[in-house]
């Protein structure tokens, strides 16, 4: 083996020369290295390398991520470089001047290209570079700093931050203490995209308000086959439905936004793409600049499906080769969004099918309880890359013919399957009331259990709803007549719906004056899977903010196989005026998966003075409109959206300055 020849070798054409000769490597004089290897052809020695390797250079760039014993024996190893004291430079001034350095060590015209929260590894740092990072940046301040520097401090800003004393973006945060019992978990912000068009909560409610059904024909994107669809469900390959719910733009994603290559957004499995996107939207919606958070302890619990994007990718050629596992593994699925903001808090995946966006939404509560974050996202995303599900359940037995899901009702004859996601912004009373955060719900009990060995693996059991649904209300420390109304899991199924409303009769039914309401967003737009339950938390809390339990659609004749006389539930047949009674308004929200998890939730409606009205009461003859996006095509989308909503001037150009993200 031989290091590079100088003149025409390989590294010399490929215009390796000067990358290596900050490795260590010096190029080989070419009579010289030819005499040497003849020299050593006639040797005895099973391996030689020849090169001329400036030692101690080498050992500087080799070990900048990690120490290495062998060339510790062949070289002095220098001691350890801690940080000295900060400069005098402002943080602005740091920030600058790190993103010049850095552009320069890149051979970049100016700092532009360097993005002050963008990884260096992402930026195109590797070893190498890394340590002539570190030498230009402590040759312009005077700040010793380690050769892992650019390791441990994984962002310009971050790096800035060091040289200025201003460590606090690298500190661990401090933990907080577990939540007092009058310190409840609230919703403090939420972001949706489903069937219909909806790309926020607004709109998700006047959907459900308008008594829309969502359910459209199969997409023609996706590369589906043609044939999909076949009326006999023993045909293989084909869809008893030809309809369902799918979202608009199902394959768009703004990768330039989080600084993601075309090549690698291109890999990721597109509920990766959404849920990051929904999860920026929710936080904004909170009033929450994602910016801030970095460096917090914001935790992330998210939920999907199992998806088979990888296949799609194989079968379509496509060369995405070092981003298809990240972009494809479950686990994934949080990390992105805590690698992409800077979050801190615990990131978990979850995947108990249809119930994991609420499972996602009982394990964020009790993290934020227990003081293990101070700030959760909590949803979960569905995106069917290939009519797998369809064909799947075709076989059993469980779709509907026209894919719409007749919660309840006496014509329910299967599932309908559709897409969605959903996510939403929680934390601690106390928290979001320090901070301004608006309070849309208070998240009053959550409860998970298994239904065990149960009549079936994917059968549902009542009575493991009924124990769920009575742990929820013993966490809440509520009796089942405190509860108003529960927006079910309804799947519309001839064995699902009577599982479930006999359960609800059981535990809700009894002993109450006014007889619990009844409902499924499913009736509107489907079986969005993981992310159901997520959109069902939407839905109640929405209601409860409008004082309205809007109608189940295709449920005008209850279903026959349930004893309604058993108990007082009544399906929400027509729209319910919600009035106030003295106490808050409460909702019941339910997720069953057919792996057997079960989830209860139970929504409280916030005092009165809890949710925040941006710009109320204040009287001003002109209203600046603040607008910032990542690019001027955006700028002009963002200036479109603001002014179709200028009825209210005032609380426009509040939420603009309060909630939107300061952008480029």
């Amino acid at each position: 083996a031989w290091g590079p020849w100088a003149g025409t070798g390989m590294a010399h054409a490929a215009g390796e020369l000067a990358g290596l000769g900050r490795l260590g490597l010096r190029p080989l004089d070419p009579d010289r290295a030819a005499r040497a290897l003849l020299r050593e052809l006639g040797g005895t020695d099973p391996v030689v390398v020849l090169a001329d390797v400036d030692w101690a250079a080498f050992h500087r760039a080799f070990t900048a991520r990690r120490p290495s014993p062998l060339l510790s024996g062949l070289v002095s190893a220098p001691e350890p470089v801690v940080a000295t004291a900060p400069t005098d430079l402002t943080p602005a001034q740091a920030v600058k001047l790190v993103r010049a350095l850095a552009a320069e060590v890149l051979g970049h015209a100016d700092a532009t290209a360097v993005g002050a929260d963008t990884a260096f590894r992402d930026l195109g740092f590797d070893s190498l570079t890394a340590v002539e990072l570190r030498d230009r940046v402590a040759g312009a301040t005077g700040v010793r700093l380690p050769a892992t520097v650019v390791f441990d401090e994984p962002t310009p800003h971050r790096l800035a931050a060091l040289l200025t004393g201003d460590d606090r973006a690298g500190a661990a945060p401090a933990p907080t203490a577990a939540a007092p019992d009058d310190d409840p978990v609230v919703i403090v912000g939420g972001a949706c995209r489903y069937p219909g068009g909806v790309t926020s909560p607004d709109e998700l409610w006047q959907l459900v308000l308008d008594g829309t059904d969502a359910i459209g024909p199969l997409p023609t994107d996706r590369g589906w086959p043609a044939d999909l669809h076949h009326p006999d469900p023993d045909h293989p390959g084909t869809s008893l439905a030809r309809h369902g719910g799918f979202l608009d733009g199902a394959a768009g994603f703004d990768a330039a936004f989080f600084g993601i290559s075309p090549r690698e957004a291109l890999a990721m499995d597109p509920q990766q793409r959404h849920l990051l996107e929904v999860s920026w939207e929710a936080l904004e919606h909170a009033g929450i600049d994602p910016h801030a958070l970095r460096g917090s302890r914001t935790g992330v619990f998210a939920g999907a499906n199992p998806n088979d994007y990888a296949a799609v990718l194989a079968a379509a050629g496509e060369d995405v080769g070092g981003h298809l596992g990240v972009g494809n593994a479950p686990s994934v699925l949080s990390g992105r969004i805590a690698y992409t903001l800077g979050l801190e808090g615990p990131a978990l995946s979850v995947d108990t099918a249809c119930s994991s966006s609420l499972v996602a939404l009982h394990l964020a509560t009790r993290a934020l309880r227990a003081g293990e974050c101070d700030l959760a996202l909590a949803g979960a995303a569905t995106i069917m890359s290939t009519p797998g599900v369809l064909v799947e359940f075709t076989r059993q037995r469980a779709m509907s013919p026209d894919g719409r899901c007749r919660a309840f009702g006496a014509g329910a004859d299967g599932t309908g399957w559709s897409e969605g996601v959903g996510v939403l912004v929680l934390a601690r009373r106390s928290t979001a009331e320090a901070n301004g955060y608006p309070v849309l719900a208070v998240v009053r009990g959550t409860a998970v259990n298994s239904d065990g060995a149960s009549n079936g693996l994917t059968a549902p059991s009542g009575k493991s709803q009924q124990r769920v649904i009575r742990a929820a209300l013993a966490d809440a420390g509520l009796s089942p007549s405190d509860v108003d109304a529960v927006e079910a899991h309804g799947t519309g199924t001839a064995l699902g719906d009577p599982i479930e409303a006999e359960a609800l009769l059981a535990v809700y039914g009894q002993d109450r004056a006014e007889p619990l309401r009844l409902g499924s967003l499913k009736s509107n737009i489907g079986h969005t899977q993981a992310a159901a339950g997520v959109g069902g938390v939407l839905k109640a809390v929405w209601a409860m903010r409008h004082g309205l339990l809007p109608r189940t659609l295709h449920a005008e004749r209850p279903s026959p196989h349930v004893d309604w006389s058993s108990g007082r539930v009544e399906l929400l047949t027509e729209p319910v005026a919600w009035p106030e009674t003295g106490r808050p308004r409460r909702a019941g929200v339910s997720s069953f998966g057919f792996s057997g998890t079960n989830a209860h939730v139970i929504l409280e409606q916030p005092p009165a003075a809890a949710e925040r009205a941006p710009g109320a009461g204040q009287a001003f003859p002109v209203h600046a409109l603040p607008l910032s996006a990542a690019s001027p095509t955006a700028l002009a989308v963002v200036a479109q959206r603001a002014a179709g909503l200028l009825d209210d001037p005032a609380a426009l150009a509040a939420a603009l300055a309060d909630t939107r993200a300061d952008l480029a």
